[in-house]
């Protein structure tokens, strides 16, 4: 059932096709009806290398063929068009992997050069909280010594 179905299916295109190669112009006339935008999306004319008609072929069969391999080729074509583009991101890709380890490694260097100056700052914070330490503790010495303190006897002036 599904081969006379086929089998119905391609009779019916190739009478469709038989008639449409019947309504033709003949190829020394010109067509002036949409010449241009004809050919625009065709693919190339030529068929490719790897097919070749078989002997007792009709010839709506071998236009057919020759349409569908065309048609095939022009997909392959474009297939392997994505595989070079395909190609060329990954390529591109690759460079941003170097280019990100590089600023990686760079950002590493800065975080070192951070951590020296962090370090540096606290030594010099603690230095100078040290040295306020020490300056508060000889103000503080200073002041005692320049105050009098109330129970120290202090000489009485002499009466006349």
């Amino acid at each position: 059932m599904v081969q006379s179905t086929i089998g119905r299916v391609l009779t019916d295109m190739e009478r469709e096709i038989a008639a449409e190669v019947r309504n033709r112009p003949p190829v020394h006339e010109p067509r002036t009806d949409n010449l241009a935008l004809s050919s625009i999306g065709a693919p190339s004319l030529a068929m490719p290398d790897y097919v070749e008609h078989r002997d007792g072929a009709t010839e709506i069969g071998k236009l057919s063929a020759e349409a569908v391999v065309r048609e095939y080729e022009a997909a392959a074509k474009e297939i392997e068009a994505m595989g070079a583009e395909l190609i060329e991101r990954v390529t591109q890709c690759e460079a941003m992997a170097r280019d990100a380890f590089a600023v990686t490694e760079e950002l590493k260097e800065i975080a070192e050069r951070y951590r020296e100056e962090a370090k540096r700052v606290f030594v010099q914070i603690e230095s100078c909280s040290l040295l306020t330490a020490e300056v508060r503790k000889t103000c503080t010495e200073l002041k005692e010594k320049i105050a009098v303190p109330a129970t120290i006897d202090r000489p009485k002036p002499k009466k006349k």
